[in-house]
C-alpha cells in the first residue's frame, strides 16, 4: 500500500519543516510515502470562503485517482488512538487498499464536492491546530501507527 498526504499550502516554518522531513524519511523505511502540498490559491481576497473551498475541492480532486481511497482529516471525523489507527491501517493494508490518500483542507475544510468523494474522515483532536501543525502530527503518528505494528519500542502504553 501506498499513503499520500495532499495538503494546501507550503510549510514556512523551517524548524516544523525540519521535523516534517525527519518523520517522513523515518516513515520511509516502512511505506511508501509522498508528501503532495498544493501551493495556496492567489487572491484569496477576492474570494468567498465556498468560492475558496471549490477552487481547492477542484486542486485536490485532481491529484487523486478513482482507485484511491480518500480520508479527510476532519474535526467531525473519527477519534482514535494511536492504537487504534494503528489498527486501521493494518486493516486498510489487508484489505488490498492500494493507495490511501489522506487530506488536509484549507483554512475553511473541504468543498461539498471533496466530502462527496471521500470514504472517510478522521479527526486528529477536538482542539483546532495551524494547518502546518497538523502536517507534523499526522506523519508523526503515521510513523507512530507502523512501529505499533512491528512491535518497536517507539510507543509506549
Amino acid at each position: 500500500m501506498n499513503i499520500k498526504l495532499i495538503a494546501i499550502g507550503k510549510t514556512d516554518n523551517k524548524a516544523l519543516q525540519s521535523l516534517i522531513d525527519d518523520y517522513t524519511k523515518r516513515l520511509s523505511f516502512y511505506i511508501k510515502f509522498d508528501l503532495d502540498i498544493i501551493p495556496d490559491i492567489k487572491n484569496v481576497k477576492n474570494l468567498s470562503e465556498s468560492q475558496q473551498k471549490e477552487k481547492e475541492g477542484e486542486l485536490i480532486l485532481a491529484k487523486i485517482t478513482p482507485t484511491d481511497q480518500l480520508i479527510l482529516l476532519d474535526e467531525n471525523g473519527k477519534n482514535f488512538s494511536s492504537v487504534g489507527f494503528s489498527e486501521e491501517l493494518q486493516k486498510k493494508m489487508n484489505s488490498g487498499v492500494k493507495t490511501l490518500v489522506f487530506v488536509i483542507g484549507g483554512p475553511y475544510g473541504f468543498s461539498e464536492t471533496v466530502y462527496g468523494k471521500a470514504q472517510g474522515k478522521i479527526s486528529l483532536s477536538l482542539m483546532t491546530f495551524s494547518h502546518q501543525m497538523v502536517r507534523l502530527f499526522f506523519i508523526e503518528q503515521l510513523y507512530r501507527g507502523f512501529t505499533i505494528l512491528r512491535n518497536e519500542p517507539y510507543h509506549h502504553q
